[in-house]
Formats: C-alpha cells, sequence, structure tokens
C-alpha cells in the first residue's frame, strides 16, 4: 500500500470544511497556533526532523466554524448542533442542570439538552490561557467572538466548569461515595469528573466530603445544546487487520496498540513522527480532541476504551496517553487523556484516589530534567493531581 501524502490525507479523512458534512463526528480542531520548547517558551515551530516537530500547531485540520443566528443561538457549522450563546449565569447541581436545559424554550426550539462530554469538548478553544492579574488578561478556552463567557464572580478564577450530561459510571469519585459526571472548564482547559451531589450507589444525596474544584459548595455551569442526541461523538470502529482501526465517524485511523514505552513529551513526538505501520509513514501524535474522540464513556470498566478494537498494554491504575497539545495556562505541560484512573489527592490524605474519573482530560510536565518536579507538582486549592512525565503513546492519521 503506498502511503498517501499529508494533503491528500487531510482530503480523503473528510478533515476539510467542504467534507466534514461527510461526517457523522467530525473532530474539529484545538486551534491552537503555536509552538513551545519543554520549558514552556515560545518558539518558532520546528521543522521536520528537528526535535519536537509534530506539535499541534503544525497541523491544520478542520478549522471551528460558527455562525451566530441572531436569536440567542450559535451553530457550529462542522458539527450541526446549535448552542446557546449566552449561558446560564447561576451554578447549578447536576440534575438541576438537566431540568434547566429540558425546560428551556429559546428561539422557536424545545428540544434544549445538556450537552455529552464529547459535544461540549467540541467547543473547546486550546488558545486559552488562565493568567494572574499581575501576568496579565486571561484568554478562556472558547470563542469568545461568537459565545459569551465570564469568568465566575466572587470564586477562583479557575472555577469555570460546564456541566455535561455524561455520567462517570465506573465507580464513585473523591474519597467517598459521590456519583460524578465530566465537565470541560473554559477557564482552565481541563475535562474533570465533577460530584453530582448524589451517592454513586444509591441515587440519594451524598452527604459529607464533596466540594467543589475551589474548595466551595459544589455546581456548575451550563451551556445547553440543540441537535439530534447520540449522533456527535459515536464511534463507528473497524479493525483493519493490519494494527491499525479506522473510525468511520471521525475518518481517523489510529495505532490498535501502544507498543508498551512510557516516553517524555519529546519522545513521544518523535516516536510518531518515524512510525511505519501499515504502510503509511505519515503518523502524528494525536491533539488533545483527536485523541479523547476514543474514549469510550460507556464502558463501566477499566480501561476506557473499546478493546474490542484497541490495545492498553500496560495493566496500570494510571493509563495517561500524551497529545501534541502544550497546555494553556503551563506551557511546559502538555495535555494527557487519562484511560485509566486520574488520580489525585486531598490535602487530609495519604493516599490517592480517582478524582476526576477515567476520560479526564488533564496535563503532565513535559519533562522533569531542569524543573524539579514531583509526582502532584499539579495543584489547586482542593487536590493534588498524580502527575508524571512519562507517559503512553497512540498514534493517528
Amino acid at each position: 500500500m503506498t502511503p498517501l501524502p499529508r494533503a491528500a490525507l487531510l482530503l480523503v479523512l473528510g478533515a476539510t470544511a467542504s467534507n466534514a458534512q461527510d461526517l457523522t463526528y467530525p473532530v474539529v480542531d484545538t486551534m491552537q497556533d503555536a509552538c513551545f520548547d519543554l520549558m514552556g517558551g515560545a518558539i518558532d515551530c520546528p521543522a521536520a526532523g528537528e526535535a519536537l516537530y509534530g506539535q499541534d500547531a503544525q497541523y491544520s485540520r478542520l478549522p471551528a466554524s460558527y455562525a451566530d443566528n441572531g436569536d440567542g443561538t450559535v451553530l457550529d457549522t462542522n458539527t450541526g448542533l446549535v448552542w446557546q450563546k449566552t449561558p446560564q449565569d447561576d451554578r447549578l447541581q447536576y440534575t438541576d442542570a438537566l431540568a434547566y436545559c429540558s425546560a428551556l424554550d429559546l428561539a422557536g426550539r424545545t428540544d434544549w439538552r445538556v450537552p455529552s462530554i464529547k459535544e461540549l469538548y467540541s467547543l473547546a478553544d486550546n488558545r486559552g490561557e488562565l493568567l494572574t492579574p499581575e501576568e496579565g488578561e486571561p484568554t478562556p478556552y472558547i470563542d469568545t467572538s461568537v459565545f459569551d463567557f465570564e469568568y465566575p464572580k466572587g470564586r477562583m478564577a479557575f472555577a469555570g466548569q460546564y456541566w455535561s450530561s455524561t455520567l462517570y459510571v465506573k465507580g464513585p469519585v473523591q474519597n467517598g461515595r459521590n456519583q460524578a459526571a465530566f465537565g470541560f472548564n473554559f477557564a482552565d482547559g481541563h475535562i474533570k469528573a465533577y460530584g453530582t451531589g448524589l451517592d454513586f450507589y444509591t441515587g440519594a444525596a451524598a452527604s459529607g466530603g464533596l466540594t467543589g474544584q475551589d474548595g466551595q459548595t459544589p455546581g456548575n455551569y451550563v451551556r445547553c445544546v440543540s441537535g439530534e442526541e447520540g449522533v456527535y461523538g459515536a464511534n463507528a470502529f473497524v479493525g483493519n487487520g493490519d494494527g491499525t482501526v479506522t473510525d468511520g465517524a471521525t475518518g481517523l485511523m489510529w495505532q490498535k496498540s501502544d507498543d508498551g514505552t512510557r516516553r517524555e513529551w519529546a519522545d513521544a513526538l518523535a516516536y510518531c513522527e518515524a512510525l511505519e505501520l501499515a504502510g503509511y509513514d505519515d503518523w502524528t501524535l494525536p491533539n488533545s480532541k483527536e485523541l479523547q474522540s476514543i474514549v469510550d464513556y460507556d464502558r463501566t470498566g477499566f480501561p476506557a476504551i473499546d478493546e474490542g478494537f484497541f490495545t492498553i498494554t500496560e495493566d496500570a491504575e494510571t493509563l495517561d496517553f500524551w497529545t501534541s497539545t502544550t497546555f494553556g495556562d503551563w506551557k511546559n505541560y502538555a495535555n494527557v487523556i487519562a484511560f485509566g484512573k486520574a488520580l489525585s489527592k486531598s490535602g487530609d490524605q495519604t493516599e490517592y484516589t480517582d478524582w476526576h474519573g477515567a476520560g479526564a482530560q488533564r496535563s503532565s510536565i513535559k519533562t522533569v530534567i531542569g524543573q524539579g518536579a514531583t509526582e502532584d507538582t499539579t495543584c489547586s486549592i482542593n487536590a493534588c493531581d498524580y502527575n508524571r512525565s512519562d507517559n503512553l503513546v497512540r498514534c493517528v492519521r
């Protein structure tokens, strides 16, 4: 089989605005447009063959495309989903968010609902950056030229979480019996599972041990969506019998199995750029949205991937996989997707627990060399995330 050049591949895979309509799950670009070194400094994007080549910004994918309908709604012309332009401005518990969207009557539409996590993540714009007041004005992880967004008032600036409808079905989160649902934080650029206020096992109101990301009473914002449910985000995997898997919904081809080697970020980029598999040599390290597209959020066991098609070689609690996307807040970190437990611990815990759920998108330090990093260097006021610089890799084309 003769490998296709990258430009032709993009056309075949439907990664252009003209034929995204042929895909049921077109993965929208992260919109990251700059390259960074291991210490987080902005650099000219490397040339092919140079160290750190293959970063998110170096590959053109399906650009975000929105149309303001002028009636309080925004159409995503790639996904076909219609979004509430101005979100609910109060924090709501999970069940209240479901009720709010269900009752919403906006622009003549009455089919509003809380989006799934894959629908919600399609809006993520990785040009975001959460800065301190001393550093300058922050940039949210959403396109504010079409969507309204405000940082939370009276709380930590990073507490900008929005609910999805996707429950975490693998077990309770934090250090108790707490049921959780996934959300995306448009202030700090993470997918995490957040407590719904209910008991995972009984569905009754949870008692004790439940806090929001900033240590205050839980509850998240919600931006409702209109569109056929269960279509965007549904995969259509086909095993090709040659060590690859094609997703007919996204048009992406995946490496069936990781190679069992943990790598730092620079080596992960280089590994995918050099990979020759199934007659193709145009493999890349996936960006955040590409890798999140193959998470199985419905599977009740670990890992959070369809093992009928994919293999994860390592049997471990933590199964974080690298992406090519640099984390906007701390650019010496890159985004990872957790296919195993997303471990964290609060200040009074001696052991890590599954705090944010398999399917979370967090970030890992690109290298420990020269940075004095430890396993729990990623901390908020509420918890410290388990962090390591050597993660697993699954390439895409």
